[in-house]
């Protein structure tokens, strides 16, 4: 899977579980908790989504990895390298 729609992915991921957000104004370094404002639950929603959607699974001292754009890049992009 290529990078743009790993991307793509996550992004749609993060706005199924929280449909307030507005991927235009991502910054990708930047926690997706901070900048905006979501909780553990919607959090949780984002990573099982992700699991689903992928066919994989995240264990849960893993998800920390996941809480930016950089982050869930740099740890799926290796798990999902030859898909």
């Amino acid at each position: 899977m290529d990078e743009k729609t790993l991307s793509d992915l996550v992004i749609d991921s993060l706005t199924k579980a929280a449909p307030d957000i507005d991927p235009n104004l991502l910054d990708p370094g930047m926690n997706f908790r901070d900048q905006f404002e979501i909780d553990s639950v919607d959090f949780l929603g984002f990573v099982l989504d992700l699991e689903k959607r992928l066919k994989i699974r995240i264990p849960v001292v893993d998800y920390p990895k996941l809480s930016s754009m950089k982050g869930c890049l740099a740890h799926l992009a290796p798990i999902l390298k030859d898909r």
